[in-house]
């Protein structure tokens, strides 16, 4: 069987998979992107390890699902931005900044105390907080999107709160390489990297908000079949690229920005009708079928089952606590807060991405990475469960008018 046809197999067993598991899992009362997640775990290493069954030979299978998967990411992200305005970002200013920080503060140190704890230098303790303090809200994103509550306080909230962590991270992952281990250059290079953030938040704002608008209707008026879809996919694809290549930010966040910005034209009805069909039948449960391919439960010894198992209670912990006391902060009740802080828990790719430059760069072994690939599947599992358990009665007020 030729490479293309076991990829498109390949493909149909992902989909159907992620589908099915989809609707058992709101038949049962959950979110479709729980059954997603768990059907990649059953298919991935730790269960069928479909990928290596004798009619895939393809050694490169793996990475072209993976593409497709960071592909259904970011289309995830920038539907989030569609449902957003800028308007509505701005507002949540204070409570983004209060959650972001404290979400970054309490992870970094709860993480840095256990890992020290158990022993380990501070240097790997340092560096595992790093990677907890990161936050991937695409899982949260979707669930907050499903139940139709993204655009309440706690929704938008979360979603400024991201850009932040995601900055801090940066910002601190940086500091520490090239401080601690002496190879980024100094205190110079990471006030670059911080000025090619704001440098890159800013044109890419006026970019969207003076140019595309024009340019889309421009587009939009071409003798081209979807010509306006297809502008909207390579702005998409554009601004995740140049968030990470020329910002220094995570590519999520430049597909969130692309969302904000085609949220102000007049033609995001079209835009949004021309993605969503594109992202959530194909590309998106990919994305989450390939969270759970990534994981490897058999790899685990009982000593690293108990790391895991601490370190997973501190990462869920640690962001209930530090997006909640910032919410609170911030003026949010109780619930909000909490529903806030729940909505930080998943690590997703930010996670991963942040502890592949740790193995990279030997600030972790590999026994640690595989740990911290475990933190981020049972906290992007955990996530869409207790986000609707909180949103619960909001949910059946909505139902039940």
């Amino acid at each position: 069987m030729s490479p293309f046809l076991q990829f498109a197999i390949a493909l149909v067993i992902v989909i159907t998979a992620a589908k099915l598991g989809g609707y058992l899992s709101l038949k049962l009362g959950q979110s479709s992107v729980l059954g997603e997640l768990l059907a990649g775990l059953i298919l991935g290493p730790s269960i069928l390890d479909f990928l290596h069954w004798s009619p895939f030979t393809d050694k490169h299978l793996g990475d072209g699902i993976s593409h497709l998967a960071e592909l259904g990411v970011l289309l995830l992200m920038f539907i989030a931005g569609l449902e957003l305005h800028l308007s509505d970002l701005a507002k949540s200013g204070k409570v983004s900044a209060f959650v972001g920080v404290l979400g970054v503060l309490f992870p970094l140190g709860m993480g840095f105390g256990t890992m020290w704890l158990f022993g380990f230098s501070s240097e790997t303790a340092i560096f595992t907080g790093l990677i907890l303090a990161a936050t991937s809200v695409s899982i949260s994103a979707q669930t907050l999107m499903e139940m139709q509550v993204l655009r309440t306080r706690v929704g938008i909230g979360l979603l400024g709160a991201a850009v932040f962590d995601d900055i801090l991270v940066v910002l601190g992952l940086s500091v520490f390489v090239a401080l601690s281990l002496g190879t980024g250059g100094g205190v110079g290079a990471v006030a670059w990297i911080a000025v090619r953030m704001i440098l890159y938040l800013l044109i890419a704002t006026a970019v969207g908000m003076y140019f595309i608008p024009k340019v889309s209707h421009f587009v939009d008026n071409l003798p081209i079949s979807q010509s306006l879809i297809a502008f909207t996919f390579v702005v998409t694809l554009f601004y995740a690229w140049a968030s990470e290549v020329m910002g220094g930010m995570a590519a999520i966040t430049g597909a969130f920005l692309a969302g904000l910005v085609f949220a102000r034209s007049p033609l995001k009805e079209r835009i949004e009708v021309g993605i969503s069909p594109l992202a959530y039948g194909v590309f998106v449960p990919i994305f989450f079928v390939n969270v759970g391919l990534a994981a490897n439960a058999r790899e685990l010894t009982l000593d690293s089952a108990w790391l895991l198992l601490v370190i997973s209670v501190v990462a869920v912990v640690s962001k209930l606590l530090g997006g909640g006391i910032g919410a609170k902060l911030a003026g949010f009740t109780n619930r909000e807060s909490i529903q806030l802080g729940a909505g930080l828990i998943s690590r997703g790719e930010v996670g991963l991405i942040v502890a592949s430059v740790g193995i990279s760069e030997g600030l972790i072994g590999s026994d640690i990475f595989a740990v911290i690939v475990g933190v981020v599947i049972l906290t992007t599992l955990l996530t869409p469960m207790i986000l609707r358990g909180l949103f619960a009665n909001q949910l059946n007020s909505q139902t039940n008018p």
